[in-house]
């Protein structure tokens, strides 16, 4: 029997949710709730699903297994949370929550419930990155010394004048970092590891009316020894490509979007041959370079299929809560090694406390 989804959150995010499961066997959109009545009941007409008056109401349903989250990022905690208790699994959107004092309450609920806990990053599910994953483990690299991620966006004003929470501190919790580069910050440490040491600068230099940074450029530490860079910013011309750039004494890889732009060893082995062949055939897009709505659903069908199979075989998530937590975490020591213009070694003691810039 199809794993019944209730979507909490009626935004432009909804309508990803609702294509990624329509391609996912078994799992449905089957309601919806948002506290805009107008927003659910459009969404559920627009879909054809039922729309609840309270999320109390959804909750109660036993049609409903599972709840997807697409609320606003620092308004993900009380419904995950709620639906924990109500011994729903939940899937959240990224990020988990835009603190850890937030992330942590959800993964408690969950785990303290016992119902399965997701974090949305679809990259991970791309061949590209599980095929840059395979060979750094494999050893290819030989000494991996640098990992670097450019996520080098374009958001024009109207993006952030569009909902009252972008661009706040509050319920965006963060800008070009927490918002658009948070999937590549997840993707460089799931293939680089923990990260140790991290001094960075942020600004805002392209837009209006926001407390949040638009620029922001990180240098890392990881354990193994190894650094990188971050560059991310929702100010560039429009048109450029997120990209992930490993490189070791023995091979250097590239990906963008989803395509494997750089491919090479020092002792190539016959597998090699269809990613060279690959490579000369772009198969991705733009992404959510410069439109958000023109994002790919196709990751997040391949999420929800994961966290199905979880459901099911009483099995983990590839991306679950400590995974989703992570990123947050290497997200926030920039911020607070921007606002302090000191280093910040990680594991964080504590969520850093956000300033909006004066002026």
């Amino acid at each position: 029997m199809a794993i019944g989804f209730g979507m909490i959150g009626c935004g432009m995010i909804s309508r990803f949710h609702h294509r990624a499961l329509q391609d996912v066997r078994g799992g449905k959109l089957v309601g919806c709730y948002d506290r805009n009545p107008e927003s659910a009941q459009r969404f559920a007409e627009e879909v054809g699903i039922k729309a609840y008056d309270t999320l109390e109401e959804m909750l109660a349903d036993d049609q409903i297994d599972a709840v997807s989250i697409g609320t606003p990022s620092g308004a993900h905690m009380e419904p995950a949370v709620a639906a924990a208790k109500a011994g729903k699994h939940v899937i959240v959107e990224k990020p988990l929550e835009i603190t850890l004092k937030r992330c942590d309450a959800v993964i408690k609920a969950c785990e303290q419930n016992g119902v399965k806990l997701a974090t949305i990053f679809p990259s991970r599910f791309h061949d590209a990155p599980k095929t840059l994953k395979k060979a750094i483990d494999a050893g290819r690299f030989g000494r991996v010394t640098l990992g670097d991620a450019y996520i080098k966006w374009y958001r024009s004003q109207e993006y952030y004048d569009s909902g009252a929470w972008r661009g706040t501190w509050k319920l965006d919790g963060g800008g070009a970092l927490m918002n658009q580069a948070i999937h590549t910050v997840d993707l460089l440490q799931w293939l680089m590891g923990d990260v140790t040491e991290i001094c960075a600068l942020t600004d805002t230099l392209a837009h209006e009316r926001i407390e949040v940074e638009d620029v922001a450029v990180a240098t890392l530490r990881f354990a193994s020894g190894a650094l990188g860079v971050v560059e991310a910013t929702t100010a560039a011309y429009p048109g450029y490509l997120k990209k992930v750039e490993i490189h070791g004494s023995t091979g250097s890889a590239s990906i963008e979007e989803e395509d494997i732009k750089t491919w090479d060893f020092a002792k190539t082995r016959a597998a090699d041959k269809p990613i060279h062949e690959a490579m000369a055939k772009r198969k991705s897009g733009g992404g959510g370079a410069s439109d958000p709505s023109a994002i790919g659903h196709h990751g997040h069908a391949m999420q929800f299929a994961d966290f199905i199979k979880a459901i099911n075989k009483d099995g983990t998530p590839v991306v679950d809560g400590h995974e989703g937590r992570k990123a947050v975490e290497i997200i926030l020591a920039i911020y607070k090694s921007a606002q302090s213009g000191k280093p910040v070694k990680l594991p964080l003691k504590s969520d850093p406390v956000m300033k909006a810039k004066k002026g």
